[in-house]
């Protein structure tokens, strides 16, 4: 493993073990200016990646470049998209605020990696916060996503490198369909319907996760089966959390007056409104089912539990009548002193027929129980 592939390891295990306790990362100090930029110190240093296109079929597409650059490549395009992964250097987000106009509590928001999905304006551009969730071996890991819609350019800042947006790229270098001849709203458009559409196959994926607790919890479950019950009721929680206010900020800006949105990019917007709607359905559903689990589980040892007595208790009834018998010849009675106490003891065959006895009566309790359907009664 090479030392970039051990840094995004490292930094997505750090992100992954907090992902539920945000209140346990940096903050701003208390009293502290507006717009004051704290860094966490795990999160990886900017990575900018730029493409600048245009109808007349203008392309670019520059990776790792300096803010130099970005300021030459700036008004060369018709629109301009620049990428940031990895928030890690307060100066880089400062000088990009300046190069832009972004808002100092806007860039607060982005250095703040916890943020709530939100639609904010400001003037001169639109700041729209989201998150976008990758579904991995140890559960639902969310990643926040800061996209900043002006004239002519839209900035995203992601917290590390790899995401969701590749189909997008691909579209623009390929000049297919309608993205390189329309304006950076449609832009921005696209970047929240890839970011949307890619919670269908984490869904997917997490509902068949679901249905094999559920074979688990009706088979044989284990000590482990409630905690991994448990597990998945966190993750569903959290991509309620990162769709129900997305759902609510797309609403925000369908319902936008600024003119940032045109009357054309709210027809799609309304698509894209429509899968969230959609995805709310599943999640809740998924919250539903994973609720019953618990129930399904206790009921699920109930059951085993019952099992485990049933049959201890037929074992204990089939042995008192033997036991009873054992402890009647057992008795030290003498048959010299009396003929009536226990002649069997005096019998050639008596031993044998002693145990004759208690196998014929072991046995048709069995048989008895089988015919209650106490024994033998299920698959």
């Amino acid at each position: 493993m090479n030392e970039a592939a051990r840094e995004e390891q490292t930094s997505r295990v750090a992100a992954g073990s907090r992902r539920w306790w945000p209140w346990r990362r940096v903050r701003t100090r208390p009293g502290a200016s507006p717009g004051t930029i704290v860094i966490e110190p795990d999160l990886p240093p900017p990575w900018i990646r730029v493409m600048a296109y245009g109808p007349e079929g203008l392309f670019a597409d520059e990776q790792g470049v300096s803010l130099e650059r970005v300021h030459e490549l700036r008004g060369s395009q018709p629109v301009l998209w620049v990428n940031v992964d990895g928030v890690g250097d307060a100066e880089v987000l400062r000088r990009l605020g300046e190069m832009f106009g972004l808002h100092p509590l806007a860039l607060e928001d982005v250095a703040h990696v916890q943020q709530r999905p939100k639609v904010e304006h400001y003037p001169g551009h639109l700041f729209i916060v989201t998150r976008m969730v990758t579904l991995e071996p140890d559960g639902v890991h969310t990643e926040q996503l800061s996209m900043f819609l002006g004239e002519d350019w839209v900035l995203t800042f992601q917290e590390r490198r790899g995401d969701c947006f590749d189909p997008v790229r691909e579209r623009l270098r390929d000049g297919r369909g309608r993205l390189r001849k329309r304006g950076p709203d449609y832009l921005a458009y696209a970047l929240l319907d890839a970011l949307v559409d890619h919670y269908f196959p984490v869904l997917e994926g997490f509902g068949e996760r679901l249905e094999g607790l559920e074979q688990e919890l009706i088979g044989t479950p284990e000590r482990q089966t409630i905690g991994r019950v448990h597990a998945a009721k966190r993750d569903l929680l959290a991509l309620r959390r990162a769709v129900w206010p997305l759902r609510e900020g797309v609403g925000t800006l369908l319902r936008e007056e600024g003119g940032r949105i045109t009357a054309e990019t709210r027809v799609f917007l309304r698509d894209t409104h429509d899968h969230l709607l959609r995805i709310a359905d599943i999640i809740e559903t998924y919250r539903e089912l994973a609720s019953g689990f618990v129930d399904l589980y206790l009921s699920s040892l109930s059951i085993r539990m019952n099992e485990v007595m049933k049959v201890l208790t037929i074992i204990a009834t089939i042995f008192i009548p033997l036991t009873f018998i054992a402890g009647v010849y057992g008795m030290n009675f003498d048959p010299d002193t009396s003929p009536y106490n226990m002649p069997e003891l005096r019998w050639r065959w008596g031993y044998p027929a002693i145990l004759a006895a208690m196998a014929i009566v072991a046995c048709g309790m069995l048989l008895w129980f089988r015919r209650k359907g106490w024994l033998w009664s299920g698959d």
